[in-house]
């Protein structure tokens, strides 16, 4: 399907107005993870992952779900509509990110063994270069970004707790 035909109308619609959501005064804060468009049958599943610096409540989900239902009001397209926070094992998906997280945990899993594995365990480092950087066991491992298959911060409690600890011993 092209942009001319009725259902990629409804997707480019769709599209158009997730990505003007974090121009607008109300969701400056907010930032787009990833989108997806699915077609099933005779209706659409439309996705949206976001997420902000503290995290994203059901009611900024709620708010985001009613922009983007008027926004597609004007098509008689049937659709199902599902918006989410990034969560606590938030999916890295620019370069931006692997940056934006140094110094947490991560996973990467790659599309070719490095090392002889695929999946990948460690401390981000950001990016140099082209490749993002992992330490684990007091070393580093680059990895390229163009092998990339996935990647996502892992929670770790215990690091929490610590934070939270350091953050009350500041007040």
């Amino acid at each position: 399907m092209d942009g001319t035909e009725p259902q990629g109308l409804f997707t480019e619609a769709f599209k158009r107005v997730v990505h003007a959501l974090p121009h607008q005064p109300e969701f400056r804060d907010v930032e787009v993870v990833a989108t997806s468009a699915q077609r099933h049958r005779r209706d659409t599943a439309l996705h949206v992952t976001v997420d902000r610096e503290g995290g994203v409540d059901v009611a900024t989900c709620e708010r985001i779900a009613a922009r983007i239902n008027a926004a597609l009001d004007a098509f008689p397209d049937p659709y199902t509509l599902e918006i989410e926070s990034a969560g606590l094992d938030r999916p890295l998906t620019k370069p931006s990110d692997y940056e934006r997280f140094a110094g947490r945990a991560a996973k990467v899993v790659t599309t070719l063994a490095i090392g002889g594995a695929k999946t990948h365990r460690g401390t981000l480092e950001g990016v140099r270069g082209t490749n993002v950087i992992l330490t684990r066991d007091g070393s580093e491992l680059p990895i390229p970004l163009a092998v990339v298959k996935s990647a996502n911060l892992e929670y770790d409690v215990r690091a929490d707790l610590q934070r939270a600890k350091q953050r009350e011993k500041r007040k």
